[in-house]
């Protein structure tokens, strides 16, 4: 019934406990989940989760944070992209968030090594015929810049993708919608100082919606500060189903379709 579009379960929070965390999501009716990768060293890790179960799907993509790990190139990323269940090209993006404080003052023009990432991930995804999974913190204008100048325009020959953890504007989820992706909201819809993105999650469209989680991390409202994990997807559904006016099934049944029309890769085997 709901379906869990990113999620990260091969961090240590989560060692040795598939079996528990299968069998709340079964009980939660979660029927799906991706699988995201941050770092190509932990791909095969990824990568081997979702191929041990039916249900579960891969990513590859270095996030924008990490740094001291294998640089990804193109064909990094296209020869992974062709094993089994790898659906999409990311985690990828931007990320400026406390740039002065967490990255050594450094500045915007700093961070062209980001950029250039972000380019490599979006080349490879045209090149493979994929959706990204974009991550923006602080650095909209600069992603939704990046995207338009690789030529991710909702074009046919555009990869597209989904902006996950959406934590931007009005304006923003607009700009991203015009260029054909979609839009994710996690936990934080449920917090309670949270109002101007419930705003956002009331303006985009139904079906340019996902959900998700982004475990361990952002356990929602009433789990806040406990260990996320993706049998926690419907209380996001439910929170959605509530500014909306529609039911949690509906929310359910959109946001999993939505799933995928833009992973179409999650019908194969």
């Amino acid at each position: 019934m709901f379906t869990d579009s990113h999620c990260h379960l091969t961090f240590p929070e989560f060692a040795s406990q598939m079996t528990e965390v299968r069998a709340a999501m079964a009980e939660a009716r979660v029927d799906r989940a991706l699988c995201i990768c941050t770092k190509l060293e932990e791909f095969d890790d990824v990568q081997g989760l979702a191929a041990q179960y039916d249900n579960f799907w891969a990513s590859v993509g270095v996030h924008p944070d990490n740094e001291d790990i294998a640089e990804p190139s193109i064909d990094d990323l296209v020869q992974r992209a062709a094993r089994p269940k790898v659906v999409a090209i990311g985690e990828t993006g931007l990320d400026y968030y406390q740039m002065e404080e967490r990255k050594g003052g450094r500045t915007i023009a700093d961070m062209e090594w980001q950029r250039d990432r972000f380019r490599v991930h979006i080349r490879a995804a045209q090149q493979v015929r994929m959706p990204l999974v974009i991550h923006t913190r602080e650095a909209s204008a600069d992603t939704l810049a990046i995207l338009k100048e690789e030529g991710e325009d909702g074009a046919a020959s555009a990869a597209g993708g989904v902006f996950h953890c959406f934590t931007e504007t009005a304006e923003v989820a607009r700009a991203a919608l015009d260029l054909g992706f979609y839009i994710s909201f996690s936990g934080i819809l449920t917090f309670k100082k949270a109002q101007d993105l419930r705003d956002v999650a009331a303006f985009v469209p139904l079906d340019r919606m996902l959900i998700e989680t982004d475990s361990p991390y952002l356990a929602p409202v009433p789990y806040r500060g406990k260990t996320n994990n993706p049998s926690y997807v419907p209380f996001v559904a439910q929170q959605i189903a509530q500014l909306r006016g529609v039911s949690v099934e509906a929310v359910a049944e959109a946001t999993s379709r939505n799933f995928e029309t833009l992973f179409t890769g999650v019908q194969k085997t």
